[in-house]
């Protein structure tokens, strides 16, 4: 038997999620990204320095998951991740189509291959909601392929609704995202 545990990421965590982001990135990336592409995004932007980072910048939350086998409670390698991002967009297309104020970006959402179907991303993206229902924010707003149909379904399984497009930059290439918006209540 087991449970999937969802805590706070540590700097301690800072290689495992950069291994765990190599590994899931290029899952996510359209079929026609290019291996040279997948490489120096994951080298420019989920590398062990640059989680570091990360997880030094107050502007950010960031959650793992893991698969935790009961009754031992034996620790776990990281089954998932996901990075929230304070404050407001910085791309003009995103801005024009979200429209509840305050919000907050769901800048990564990744779950391990071998953990696909077992519960992990659901009980990451309960957290990662709960920490936005527990903040300042009255959304959460998110970029996906627009390729990337499962994903997709995953996100609007959750609340979000597709409101705009925006562009996102694999190495020299422009891809487009679908905006996915999650209203969580009202400002008030």
């Amino acid at each position: 038997m087991s449970a999937v545990h969802v805590r706070s990421a540590v700097l301690a965590d800072a290689d495992d999620l950069a291994g765990l982001a190599a590994l899931t990135f290029p899952l996510a990336c359209p079929p026609h990204t290019t291996e040279a592409a997948r490489a120096a995004f994951i080298r420019d932007v989920l590398s062990p320095e640059r989680f570091r980072e990360y997880l030094a910048d107050p502007a950010r939350s960031l959650l793992v998951a893991q698969v935790v086998d009961l009754p031992d409670r034996a620790p776990a390698e990281l089954a998932g991740y996901a990075m929230l991002v304070d404050g407001e967009p910085a791309d003009p297309d995103v801005r024009a189509v979200v429209t509840a104020r305050p919000t907050i970006e769901l800048s990564k959402f990744y779950v391990h291959p071998a953990h696909h179907g077992q519960g992990v991303a659901d009980a990451l993206m309960r957290v990662a909601l709960d920490v936005v229902r527990n903040g300042e924010h009255v959304s959460v707003w998110l970029g996906v392929n627009n390729e990337n149909a499962r994903a997709q379904r995953f996100y609007r399984r959750h609340g979000f609704t597709a409101v705009g497009t925006k562009h996102f930059r694999v190495g020299d290439r422009l891809e487009d995202d679908v905006v996915l918006e999650h209203a969580l209540r009202t400002a008030g």
